[in-house]
């Protein structure tokens, strides 16, 4: 059991938001604030948008989609999830996942411990001037690529189709 802890809430309209790769991501949860056990980040995601292909070499991650629906790559291996379901992946194993309906998509993002997935996020992203999703711009990929490699997060090229 974690010692030193206090139970802790955050509201809806709570945490720290930022716009992360044309997305709008709150954050709910840090490593810090667990103990080091996890972060936790609300995403909402514009139809079509997608991460690159890319690896966690220090965390997995766990997805549970709230609204709309994602296809997610892992190794290969397309997996659609829509509401209500949960999509698990482990460190190590090549994976992306993007918004593939025709609405805009939200789920909650846990990564263990956390720190690399939360820690790029913030230092890649603007704070959000309005709880909405930004308006789309072409992101810096200098910039995520040094920031990843930062993190231990390898870049592997775009999501494979």
């Amino acid at each position: 059991m974690l010692t030193g802890l206090l139970p802790r809430s955050v509201a809806e309209a709570e945490g720290p938001a930022y716009w992360f790769l044309n997305n709008l991501c709150i954050v709910k949860a840090t490593t810090e604030s667990t103990g080091g056990a996890f972060s936790m980040v609300y995403q909402i995601a514009a139809p079509g948008h997608a991460t690159p292909y890319h690896l966690h070499h220090v965390e997995d991650e766990a997805f549970y989609v709230l609204d709309g629906e994602y296809t997610f790559i892992c190794d290969g291996v397309k997996t659609v999830v829509g509401p209500g379901g949960y999509m698990f992946l482990p460190r190590g194993i090549p994976h992306g996942i993007r918004a593939s309906g025709s609405v805009p998509a939200t789920m909650l993002i846990l990564a263990t411990p956390g720190t690399g997935f939360v820690g790029m996020m913030e230092e890649m992203a603007e704070p959000a001037l309005e709880r909405v999703l930004p308006k789309p711009k072409q992101p810096d990929l200098v910039k995520l690529g040094r920031l990843c490699a930062k993190y231990q997060i390898d870049i592997l090229g775009p999501l494979p189709e």
